[in-house]
């Protein structure tokens, strides 16, 4: 738990940009909650997070960061965090999982020109960090975890390819990962198409497959919306030689609550 310091208002770090931290507080779920000021979000934003219900003196935890679908504090697909209290995850995997939230519809990329759309440095910059000088983290690639689904399983898997020397393994369930141009409101956080390609999940894996070595880094898991998506995806890793996890079965509902989040939770942390 975090020392009394820690939880004090308004909190300065010494990153790449002004953060601001309000006073700790629990929301109506019994999740720690902190809310966020950085000039990579327009308006204020939200990190919660679920400890394991024994932190252990001297012991560091996984970090699984379970990244929304949806802007600010939407619910319509449900909540991750809910669901791996309800599984009771934190303790079953001896984790801690942290749920952010952010200003615009999260795609988990910059936007080239509005500084208020800067939501992979936001995520780097801001949550991460925060995250590990707060709680007792496994503060390094091995210890943090991505997991999402749909648009947020395209963004665990580029931000694991962008940057693997920060995260160990990144999960993705029922996700459009074929897309070859912005969709489903993705134009708004990308700006254009050569800034899409940046993040574009084909040629991420292209170029950056390699670097990920032999272990099975790329957890692929699905269906619900998106299996044409998943089964090119599996085709394309098969081809490149890209070690991962992949099933494409049961098909489920798409949102948080359809059964998938154990199996992704799972294979994260084992």
């Amino acid at each position: 738990m975090m020392s009394s310091a820690l939880a004090a208002a308004w909190i300065a770090f010494s990153l790449a940009a002004p953060l601001s931290v309000s006073e700790t507080t629990k929301d109506a779920n019994g999740f720690l909650l902190h809310t966020v000021e950085s000039e990579f979000q327009k308006g204020p934003a939200e990190i919660r997070v679920l400890l394991p219900e024994k932190v252990e003196k001297g012991v560091r935890y996984p970090v699984v960061y379970l990244l929304p679908v949806e802007a600010k504090n939407g619910s319509q697909y449900g909540s991750g965090l809910s669901e791996v209290k309800k599984l009771d995850l934190q303790n079953k995997h001896k984790a801690i999982f942290v749920a952010p939230t952010f200003s615009h519809l999260p795609w988990y990329a910059d936007h080239p020109t509005d500084a208020t759309i800067r939501q992979e440095t936001y995520f780097l910059k801001v949550v991460v960090p925060f995250v590990d000088k707060t709680y007792p983290t496994l503060a390094e690639a091995k210890g943090r975890l991505l997991l999402g689904f749909s648009k947020s399983g395209g963004g665990a898997w580029s931000l694991l390819m962008r940057n693997p020397e920060t995260f160990q393994k990144a999960a993705a369930w029922d996700a459009p990962l074929m897309m070859t141009k912005p969709n489903f409101g993705m134009g708004d956080i990308v700006g254009t198409q050569e800034n899409f390609e940046k993040y574009q999940i084909t040629k991420l894996l292209e170029k950056q497959g390699e670097r990920l070595g032999t272990e099975k880094r790329l957890i692929l898991l699905g269906v619900g919306n998106f299996r044409d998506h998943h089964e090119k995806t599996h085709a394309l890793l098969e081809r490149l030689k890209i070690p991962h996890h992949y099933t494409d079965a049961p098909l489920r509902k798409h949102d948080w609550h359809s059964g998938w989040v154990a199996e992704a939770a799972a294979e994260l942390v084992k």
